[in-house]
């Protein structure tokens, strides 16, 4: 498999407080990676190292096969590396069209009319990815977010990241207090963007969800990384142990 991305030997200490330590961290094309562990285990500031949100106190990322210098978010997408939060980091007040292109607005080619939003193009832009993400309902690309299903938000979400072409999506906690339908339903739009050529990374503390839809898991606990293993190598138990300490690692793990 082709490498899409290496955090390679990562740490970040905050004082004296060692939150992530020599961690290395590979996703491949095409690939979707469970980021597991208990809360405090590092995931969050990991993926904030990798999404820009956080500088690294050491350690190196490797984008495509070269050194990425990813410094602040708007670096990380430039890159392609999209991150969808819990609460979907949506404007509730605004319309889905809005929520789409936000900081990102595509303006009217018009002469007359130069650096208007050229809102049909987004109108236009939004029914397709309404029905891309798989959102069936006839839903008017201008109703306000607050209207929309915790499902739907996270729907919209990763419309955006996939409208963008982003080769490498983060979903942290994606499922977090969302209904039985809801919850599959954002689960099938993670397999539908690995099959559509994206990455995903996908933070969960519902282990049976990540087995439902990851080629591989990594865990980390206390800030380290303890395992790296497929879905067909172990099994739910085995990985709730190693997450809480009973077991140390597992013997099927990929070298660490």
């Amino acid at each position: 498999m082709t490498e899409l991305v290496r955090m390679e030997n990562i740490s970040k200490s905050f004082g004296k407080v060692q939150a992530v330590q020599n961690v290395t961290l590979t996703v491949n094309e095409n690939e979707i990676v469970g980021l597991l562990g208990d809360n405090g285990a590092g995931k969050s500031t990991l993926i904030k190292i990798l999404s820009g949100a956080l500088t690294a106190t050491s350690g190196q990322i490797y984008f495509k096969g070269q050194p990425a210098r990813i410094q602040n978010t708007w670096d990380a997408i430039d890159l392609g590396i999209e991150t969808i939060y819990q609460d979907s980091a949506l404007v509730p007040q605004l319309s889905i069209t809005r929520n789409l292109f936000l900081g990102r607005e595509p303006v009217s080619k018009n002469s007359l009319l130069p650096n208007r939003l050229d809102k049909r193009r987004m109108e236009d832009e939004a029914r397709k990815l309404l029905k891309e993400v798989g959102i069936s309902k006839n839903i008017d690309p201008n109703t306000p977010i607050t209207s929309l299903s915790g499902g739907e938000r996270q729907a919209i979400a990763i419309a955006r990241a996939m409208f963008f072409e982003s080769d490498l999506i983060i979903l942290d906690e994606p499922t977090n207090n969302l209904g039985v339908e809801e919850t599959q339903g954002v689960l099938r739009f993670v397999k539908n963007a690995r099959d559509k050529g994206a990455s995903c990374i996908f933070i969960a503390h519902n282990i049976y969800h990540v087995f439902q839809v990851v080629d591989r898991m990594v865990i980390l606990r206390r800030g380290k990384k303890v395992c790296d293993v497929r879905p067909s190598e172990t099994n739910i138990e085995e990985v709730e142990k190693v997450i809480t300490g009973i077991l140390e690692t597992l013997p099927q793990s990929a070298p660490l």
